[in-house]
């Protein structure tokens, strides 16, 4: 179980509201349904900074953002929290959280599936309060578990009255949301006691250990892997993480726990050690970083199993049992078995623990380790999941063949595993650190963290009687893995900026407490320009648009991709901005570029100049006066450093939205090029936006056989 630390060290108040959630949604349900299954014994690992995150909440009244404006009365809003509102607060799965509540349903539909700023700024006119109030009341309550809703009469109220909800509805929603809250680590506190559950622990703020060890330890799995500028090497940072981890974790719940999940199961030889040092008996981490340890394949270039003896069992190093988790079996639940019915799902799932049974000998008692994120996967299942752990847990304990157990429970019944001569250093995401170090992201975030506590270093040397526990902290804190999970080119998130500008606000805070200048770079971004933009939704079909400047017809851009350009950080100057939304789409002979403004183009009080750029597969830019009904667009291509004229594209035109059509072979583009676009707005001869913010669009020149590859 972990989130993020969401918690902005300046303003204490939480960016995004995911730790209050899934708090309602995926802590407490997890373990209350094991009370209708005493055979079924599990494992939990809870990471400290989620619990200190919950703590805050119940305990300090804490507040995010969404409680912020879930709280207020819709007549007192802004216009521009009235915006937020009907932008953010379908944030839920739409077919299994949205759907289910048809008032919340019929809001989606009234603000629409595929949306642009401007179209929300034109919505919002017809929301009336009694809808955004509405809307505020579904939001936060299909984020509580259907274990709860259901079985507590105020809620069925609540459910069954389904619309034109009230000030004290909501009051009443928020107020089951923190019973919620406070009940989950009591639950876990007794449920560990009783022995059905066994507790774990991950270092404080889910730091990946091996790096805070020494970078030069990514080396190990990838030797030509690019390292920051700076060494970081601070093996007492690790252990300060695993130390602050089993103090809080024994703060908690009374007692310090035997085993450790290592965040995002990373693993070195010189972390086992420490975290041995530190009293934990157990560790688990994933079977790629067992096949790389022994140096043979556990399973076919296909998946297939190929030494079950060797993943089934623990392994000692150091005097610390370590086991294997079964990637396929794992992913299997995290990734595959929602779009299943339950029933099927558990079916398939038994008849692989056989298969997996019946291939091994029978010499001794084997552990099959399922290991998998504690909350992401469920709302992507039908009711929250419950109907395939249910069918699952019913399955397992009345089939004599299987017996579920913790990792204390079968190391202390059958022992603590075999030596294991060496161990491979790397993680459960490829068996390396790739996802966390060598783009030029993830080095340069190392730079500023190894720069910040060179500085703190420094500074505590000096004053050695000053309090620095928080300055101690805040860099801690930008130790954890989730700043660097989203840097890099791996992944994408709307909310990337938020992650960014948090591990750089923690890295502020500690020149705040040492009285030190902030160094200027930690104010700038160090998401790179350099960063493929993927849609919300992908282009579907060839389009043949008129161009006109209006929207015709719905359906001229139905199958175009969609460019949230909030989710890309549209906007450069965001009391600027003037793009809401971008589309494009193709047909065998042309690319077609849509573009939405905030307001329409013929409003601007001054001239507008929008420039479309092509860096690849040839450079070329595209300029067009706005302000013109019909405006010209003026083709260029960059030879030698030289911009040269090519001709004036045609079927162009600004009104209501920007259209325009750019033949293939004018930018010279062939089949599967992939072109990367870029559009800037220019005023006074000044750039006032680019979309998106970094990076680029990449679209790839289709086949003539588009259409026929879509459809299947």
């Amino acid at each position: 179980m972990h989130q993020p630390f969401y918690k902005d060290p300046l303003t204490g108040i939480y960016r995004l509201p995911w730790v209050r959630l899934h708090g309602t949604k995926d802590y407490l349900d997890m373990v209350k349904i094991l009370e209708e299954f005493p055979d079924i014994h599990q494992t939990f690992n809870i990471v400290p900074s989620l619990i200190e995150q919950l703590r805050d909440y119940i305990e300090n009244n804490a507040i995010d953002r969404y409680l912020e404006l879930t709280l207020k009365n819709p007549s007192d809003m802004t216009e521009s929290e009235r915006l937020f509102v009907i932008e953010n607060f379908f944030l839920a799965n739409w077919e299994n959280m949205i759907k289910p509540f048809p008032r919340y349903y019929e809001l989606l539909i009234k603000r629409g599936f595929r949306f642009s700023k401007a179209d929300i700024v034109r919505v919002a006119r017809y929301f009336t309060d009694q809808d955004i109030r509405d809307l505020q009341v579904l939001f936060n309550l299909t984020w509580i578990d259907p274990i709860f809703r259901d079985n507590d009469p105020d809620m069925k109220t609540l459910i069954q009255k389904e619309r034109g909800f009230s000030e004290q509805d909501k009051q009443l929603v928020i107020k089951k949301q923190f019973e919620i809250l406070k009940d989950i680590i009591p639950e876990y506190r007794k449920m560990s006691q009783t022995g059905q559950i066994e507790l774990s622990v991950t270092p404080f703020y889910h730091p990946i250990l091996p790096l805070l060890w020494d970078t030069d330890s990514a080396k190990i799995a990838m030797p030509n892997v690019k390292l920051p500028k700076k060494r970081f090497s601070h093996p007492e940072d690790a252990i300060k993480q695993i130390r602050m981890a089993l103090d809080y974790f024994e703060k908690t719940f009374g007692y310090r726990p035997s085993g450790m999940w290592p965040s995002e199961g990373s693993v070195s030889e010189d972390v086992v050690k420490a975290i041995h040092n530190e009293g934990i008996k157990w560790i688990a981490t994933d079977e790629e970083i067992l096949s790389n340890s022994l140096q043979k394949p556990i399973r076919s270039p296909e998946g297939y199993l190929i030494n079950a003896k060797e993943l089934y069992v623990p392994y000692q190093f150091n005097n610390v049992s370590i086991i294997f988790r079964d990637h396929k079996l794992s992913d299997l639940i995290g990734f595959v078995y929602s779009g299943w019915k339950p029933e099927k799902a558990v079916e398939d799932f038994m008849g692989k623990l056989i298969q997996i049974k019946n291939t091994l000998p029978k010499d001794r008692p084997y552990i099959v380790p399922i290991i998998l994120d504690g909350e992401n996967a469920w709302e992507y299942y039908k009711n929250d999941g419950h109907d395939f752990l249910r069918g699952l847990y019913h399955a397992l304990s009345n089939d004599d063949r299987f017996k579920t157990i913790t990792i204390s429970e079968f190391i202390k019944q059958h022992g603590a595993g075999e030596p294991l001569q060496r161990l491979h250093s790397g993680s459960w995401i490829n068996a390396n650190f790739g996802i966390w170090i060598g783009h030029e992201e993830d080095n340069l975030a190392w730079d500023y963290l190894s720069q910040a506590r060179e500085d703190l270093d420094a500074f505590a040397k000096t004053n050695p009687d000053k309090d620095l526990t928080d300055a101690w902290n805040a860099l801690y804190a930008a130790e954890g893995s989730d700043w660097n999970w989203w840097y890099g080119d791996e992944h994408t998130t709307e909310t990337q900026e938020d992650f960014d500008e948090l591990f750089r606000s923690y890295l502020m805070q500690v020149y705040r407490i040492i009285g030190k200048d902030i160094p200027p770079h930690l104010y700038v971004p160090i998401l790179l320009e350099d960063r493929s933009i993927q849609p919300v939704t992908q282009a579907r079909g060839f389009i043949f648009p008129k161009i006109d400047g209006s929207v015709t017809s719905y359906f001229e851009w139905y199958q175009s991709a969609y460019v949230d350009v909030k989710r890309s950080g549209g906007s450069m100057h965001k009391s600027e901005s003037f793009v809401s939304a971008i589309y494009y789409g193709f047909n065998k002979d042309n690319l077609y570029i849509r573009i939405d403004p905030v307001a329409p183009f013929t409003e601007a009080k001054e001239p507008i100049i929008l420039q479309i750029n092509i860096v690849q597969p040839f450079t070329f830019k595209i300029i067009s006066n706005l302000q013109q009904r019909t405006p010209n667009a003026l083709l260029y291509e960059k030879v030698f450093e030289e911009w040269l004229f090519i001709r004036t594209l045609e079927n162009v035109a600004a009104e209501e939205i920007f259209e325009i059509e750019i033949p293939f072979q004018d930018i010279k583009a062939k089949e599967n090029d992939e072109i990367h676009l870029s559009i800037n707005i220019m005023k006074n001869d000044e750039e006032i936006e680019r979309c998106p913010w970094r990076g680029y669009i990449t679209i790839t020149v289709p086949t003539p056989y588009y259409e026929t590859l879509m459809w299947y």
